[in-house]
Formats: C-alpha cells, sequence, structure tokens
C-alpha cells in the first residue's frame, strides 16, 4: 500500500518516509536467560515537519493460538534525521532502560548500533544492541540483537507487522 507524502516532511526524514504510520503483527523472542515467546505488537511513527519521527511501541504476550496472555514492553523515543542517511534513534523502555542509537538509512532499510545504553537500579543490564528494519513487500521486518545480563550480542526479537 503506498502512503501518502506528508507536504511539511523535513527532507532530512525522506528515506524513513516508509515507516509513517501505524503497524502492527506478531514477533518471536528468545535469549538464553529467558523462555522463548511470541508477541504482539503495535508501532507507530509520527511527524510534525522537524527533523525526526516521534515512535511508540507497546507488545503483549500471546498463546499458541494468537491470543493475548499479558501486556508486555512498551518503549517510546525519538527518530532523529541529522543529515539524509544519517539516523539517530533516542528510546526508553517501560523496563527502566534507555538508550542512544546511531546508524543509516537507504533503500528501505535502516541500520543502527548502540552508543550508550543506561539502566536504573531496578533494570536487567542491558549493555549493546544491533537494530535492523527493512520494508520487505510494503511490510516492517526487524530484528533486535541484544547483549545483556552477560550474555554475548545475539538475536532477541524478530517481526513482521502490516500497515495498519
Amino acid at each position: 500500500m503506498p502512503i501518502e507524502l506528508p507536504p511539511n516532511l523535513h527532507l532530512n526524514c525522506a528515506p524513513v518516509v516508509w515507516l509513517l504510520g501505524t503497524w502492527r503483527g506478531n514477533g518471536h523472542g528468545d535469549y538464553p536467560t529467558i523462555d522463548g515467546f511470541q508477541f504482539g505488537q503495535e508501532i507507530v511513527f509520527q511527524q510534525d515537519g522537524r527533523p525526526f519521527f516521534h515512535y511508540f511501541a507497546r507488545s503483549w504476550i500471546v498463546d499458541e493460538q494468537g491470543k493475548k496472555v499479558r501486556d508486555a514492553a512498551q518503549e517510546t523515543g525519538f527518530l532523529r534525521c541529522p543529515e539524509r542517511g544519517k539516523v539517530e534513534l533516542v528510546i526508553s523502555h517501560s523496563s527502566g532502560i534507555s538508550e542512544i542509537w546511531y546508524g543509516v538509512a537507504e533503500d528501505g532499510k535502516i541500520e543502527m548500533r548502540t552508543a550508550g545504553v543506561s539502566y536504573t537500579e531496578s533494570a536487567k543490564p542491558v549493555t549493546g544492541g544491533h537494530r535492523l528494519y527493512g520494508n520487505v513487500d510494503g511490510d516492517l521486518l526487524y530484528a533486535y540483537d541484544m547483549e545483556a545480563v552477560g550474555q554475548e550480542l545475539q538475536p532477541h526479537l524478530w517481526a513482521r507487522l502490516q500497515r495498519a
């Protein structure tokens, strides 16, 4: 489904314009310190003409039939576009973690790595990450690799979302 370009879109945001809107779908999670799980997710990207998008994501754990079991993670932040093709992500998680990410955006793909991670006393110690987002046949696919709780950087979350 083609998206309508906002008339006030900042030119620096052109490589990520395909993200605008609401996305919903399902994904999977796994990590050596937890049991694997399936989740549903909604992600919203919105803009106001300045060189950034506001980002909000919420997820919920689902059972084998896809029925909601319980609420899960929430995160919010800003996908900043300081220049065309460069991205910065400032993000805060409901789990007590905040992160700074740097990366590149081109050809329907965004790749970012953490530059800094902070966490509260009660949060799990996350020390690094790698995020990959892609526009694949009009869907939003993403993968999140995490370095946390003494484990090396490795796959943690991956999902496929459709434009709502």
